[in-house]
């Protein structure tokens, strides 16, 4: 089992280069159907469980069912989900918190401050806010 695993996004990307002690299966862009078909057969059992997706999904994605096919098939101990920005996906929040309360999961909100220009991304302290919330 391992005692980290990081996987879904840039934001999980971000949250990989300062949880250096978990492994991660983090793309920058990648939306929540991709991550699910390139690689839900390569999840291991964790004691920790970072996800980052839903960030890259555009209308027509079914967010919600495939972060459920993801979370059933993930074994965890606890699992932290990061959520999307709310003002630039709120459909993709609305499905991760939906699945993540389903799991009894918790949900770390983007930092509000402490974000880069694009307002996605978070800065280098954000990373570690996000980071240090997942402990």
């Amino acid at each position: 089992m391992l005692e980290c695993l990081i996987i879904g996004d840039s934001i999980g990307v971000g949250v990989s280069q300062v949880r250096k002690e978990c492994s991660a299966i983090v793309k920058s862009g990648i939306n929540s159907s991709t991550w699910k078909n390139t690689n839900l057969n390569k999840l291991q059992p964790a004691k920790v469980l970072i996800i980052s997706l839903g960030a890259n999904d555009l209308r027509g994605h079914d967010t919600e069912g495939n972060v459920r096919e993801i979370r059933k098939a993930a074994k965890a101990d606890k699992v932290y989900w990061i959520l999307p920005n709310e003002n630039l996906k709120p459909r993709a929040v609305s499905d991760v918190t939906k699945v993540a309360n389903e799991f009894g999961d918790v949900i770390i909100e983007r930092p509000k401050t402490d974000m880069s220009a694009d307002n996605v991304h978070p800065t280098g302290t954000g990373y570690r806010k996000l980071a240090e919330k997942t402990k």
